[in-house]
C-alpha cells in the first residue's frame, strides 16, 4: 500500500503521467498481483472505472494486455531457451497448468507452444504487440566517447522487421556452433541502417553482430566480417524494452545533435546489448546506443 505522501504526489500528476506509472508498475511487477485494486491504487484512480480507463487509453483490455506480456516472455523462452520445459514456462507465465497455457497461447498466436518452439511464425506474432504504451520521464544523459575499432561477425538482415527474429535465431545458432563469438565474453551489437517506420518493408536493413577476435571464414550461415570503426561517438544508455529504443534514437537525431551542433560520421547508428530478454525482464534491459560523430 502506498503512503499518504506518495498518494498526494500522484494526485498532482496529469492523466498521461498516471497511466505511465501504471505501465511502469506492470513491467516491474509482472509476476506479482496485478489486480484492478492494485493498479488503480498505483494511479490513484477509482477501481470501479479503472478497467474502462485502461482499455480506452490503450485500446486493449487490462486482462489481455497482462496476458500478452506474459506470453511474450514465454515466446522468447520457448525459442531461445530450448532446454527450458513447457511446464516451467507455463508456470513462469502464471498459468496453473500446461493445458491452460497451451490454450491461451494457441488462441493468441494460432500455434501451440510446441509448434511455436519448433517453427515460430514471428510476423503474425509481432502484429499482436503493435500497441502504444506511454513512458514516464526519461533522463537523456549523452556522453561523447572514443570507441575502439571492433571486428564483428555479421548476419545481414534485409526484409520486413517482422522477420528479424528469424535472422537473430540464425545468428545465435552460428554463435553457438562456431564458438567464435561467445556471448559471455564478446560484445553483441546491432547496426541499424534504416528506420522500419519510414522504410519500405522489403528494404529494411539491420545487421545482427557479435564481436570476434579474428576474421570469420566463409560459412553455411552466411555470416560475414565487418568492422565498427574507431572514432568519436555519442553514446546514450537506454533502460527498458527494445520496443521503445526508437524514442531514444529520435532524441539523439532530432534534439541532441542540433542542440550540440554536432555532425554525423558516415556510419550507421548501432546498439550494444548488455543483457538479454528473457534472461532479464524487459524493464531491466540495458542497451547502449551509439552515433558516430565527425
Amino acid at each position: 500500500m502506498k503512503s499518504k505522501n506518495m498518494n498526494a504526489k500522484v494526485q498532482h500528476l496529469n492523466y498521461q503521467q498516471k497511466m505511465a506509472l501504471v505501465y511502469s508498475y506492470i513491467e516491474q511487477h509482472l509476476d506479482d498481483d496485478l489486480s484492478l485494486e492494485v493498479l488503480s491504487e498505483v494511479a490513484c484512480f477509482s477501481k470501479f472505472h479503472f478497467h474502462r480507463q485502461f482499455s480506452e487509453y490503450s485500446g486493449i483490455s487490462l486482462y489481455k494486455y497482462l496476458q500478452l506480456l506474459r506470453l511474450k516472455r514465454a515466446s522468447y523462452q520457448l525459442v531461445f531457451n530450448p532446454q527450458q520445459s513447457v511446464l516451467d514456462i507455463a508456470l513462469d507465465a502464471t498459468f496453473s497448468s500446461p493445458e491452460s497455457f497451451s490454450r491461451a497461447f494457441k488462441k493468441a498466436f494460432s500455434q501451440t507452444p510446441s509448434e511455436f518452439r519448433n517453427k515460430p511464425l514471428w510476423e503474425p506474432w509481432l502484429e499482436k504487440y503493435q500497441f502504444n504504451t506511454p513512458r514516464g520521464a526519461v533522463q537523456m544523459d549523452v556522453k561523447i566517447i572514443d570507441f575502439p575499432e571492433t571486428l564483428i561477425a555479421v548476419l545481414e538482415h534485409i526484409g520486413p522487421v517482422g522477420q528479424l527474429n528469424y535472422s537473430i535465431e540464425k545468428f545465435i545458432d552460428w554463435r553457438k556452433q562456431s564458438k567464435l563469438s561467445p556471448v559471455a565474453s564478446s560484445g553483441t551489437y546491432g547496426l541499424a541502417y534504416t528506420d522500419p517506420k519510414t522504410t519500405n518493408p522489403a528494404d529494411f536493413r539491420f545487421d545482427v553482430c557479435g564481436e570476434v577476435k579474428q576474421a570469420v571464414a566463409e560459412n553455411a550461415w552466411g555470416v560475414v566480417n565487418k568492422v565498427i570503426p574507431a572514432g568519436r561517438y555519442a553514446c546514450i544508455r537506454h533502460i527498458g524494452s527494445h520496443d521503445q529504443l526508437d524514442e531514444t534514437v529520435c532524441y539523439l537525431y532530432n534534439q541532441w545533435l542540433i542542440e550540440n551542433n554536432q555532425r554525423l560520421a558516415d556510419f550507421p547508428c548501432f546498439f550494444q546489448y548488455l543483457n538479454f530478454f528473457p534472461e532479464v525482464s524487459e524493464h531491466a534491459l540495458i542497451t547502449d546506443i551509439y552515433l558516430g560523430l565527425q
